[in-house]
């Protein structure tokens, strides 16, 4: 391992890449910084006036969602959101893991939103881009207010997380199961601890997170696991493993998707890569290729969760016949909206929190 591995002890991504926006690029004396100095995480107010966003991609499951925070200190190598970071002036790199945007009054603007005659009840998603569940989550509760909120509205909800905090928010969640409107999709990359801490080094361990989905499902939340992202030629021969432990730990669906590496994605990941196993890059690398048409990313409706050619037809064939081996769905959980209501004047939040 490297001095510049040491250095960024507990990220994710080793640099901060130039932002493809920006034509001045800082660059830090790594060389003459302290050797316990590390990259800490500095959150910032986002003064955003609407809360929900809409989506209108053909191959996504939902039309709106919900992000109380924007970056993710989880600093999961492989993110396909680290991109977005570089439309508020910051690097896709570091910056992505350390310079969180926090929506303070997410709840607040939320009931406003929901509350106005022009909402049409839907599911609303949870981490469309980055982990409601993220470390800070655990004192602000931004998440569970809001999760509080869509109760109090009976407005349904799935989360998509890497961080066994949902398990806190059972209470919330299982009350919105009694209308059929909650699920949890707990995503798991692999059962490898020493590659996880690599890889995503602040999400939960995966034994944490089989944890969190025996919680949930004892509770009365429908929850499934997202095997995501496949990476060929790292991750990909575990996942009749995991689909199996996810099942036995209660999960009853199942998704997944393959790796993408869009723009400073691209550079990041190989990086890290050439830094943690040498040995597997071009493997890795040259595998990504066959599935998106000779590139590290395919940006196309339809294919780029999924990937096309041979290899992506075996990585679905194996999804099939462990899904079906493991007892469990390969499809999500339908919601409904059927008990959604807007309550009458000012309301006390449930649970009297």
């Amino acid at each position: 391992m490297s001095d510049l591995s040491q250095f960024h002890k507990g990220r994710g991504a080793l640099t901060n890449p130039p932002n493809r926006f920006e034509t001045i690029h800082y660059a830090p004396d790594h060389e003459n910084a302290p050797d316990d100095s590390a990259p800490s995480t500095l959150f910032l107010r986002d003064p955003t006036r609407q809360i929900i966003t809409r989506n209108d991609s053909p191959d996504v499951s939902f039309e709106t969602s919900l992000n109380p925070y924007r970056g993710c200190e989880h600093g999961c190598i492989y993110c396909f959101a680290r991109p977005t970071h570089e439309y508020l002036g910051f690097s896709a790199g570091l910056d992505f893991e350390t310079k969180i945007l926090v929506k303070e009054n997410a709840p607040e603007l939320l009931r406003e939103e929901l509350s106005s005659p022009s909402w049409k009840p839907q599911p609303v998603a949870m981490s469309g881009v980055t982990d409601p569940y993220q470390p800070i989550e655990k004192s602000l509760q931004l998440t569970r207010r809001c999760l509080q909120v869509l109760a109090e509205f009976r407005n349904p909800v799935f989360i998509i997380t890497k961080n066994q905090l949902v398990a806190r928010d059972v209470d919330v969640l299982g009350e919105l199961a009694q209308y059929n409107a909650s699920a949890v999709y707990m995503s798991i990359t692999t059962l490898d601890f020493d590659v996880s801490r690599k890889m995503e080094p602040r999400t939960s361990t995966p034994d944490l997170k089989l944890a969190a989905i025996e919680t949930l499902a004892r509770g009365g939340v429908p929850v499934g696991v997202m095997v995501a992202p496949i990476i060929p030629g790292l991750t990909d021969h575990e996942m009749p493993a995991i689909l199996q432990a996810a099942a036995s730990a209660g999960a009853t669906s199942a998704a997944y998707t393959v790796l993408r590496l869009p723009f400073a994605v691209k550079t990041i990941f190989e990086a890290w890569l050439e830094e943690h196993f040498p040995d597997r890059r071009d493997k890795v690398l040259n595998r990504v290729r066959d599935l998106r048409q000779g590139r590290l990313n395919d940006p196309r409706f339809h294919t780029r969760a999924k990937g096309e050619g041979v290899f992506a037809e075996q990585i679905r064939s194996l999804f099939a016949v462990a899904c079906r081996r493991a007892g469990i769905a390969g499809h999500h959980t339908e919601l409904s909206s059927d008990s959604f209501r807007r309550p009458d004047g000012p309301q006390m939040s449930l649970f009297g929190l």
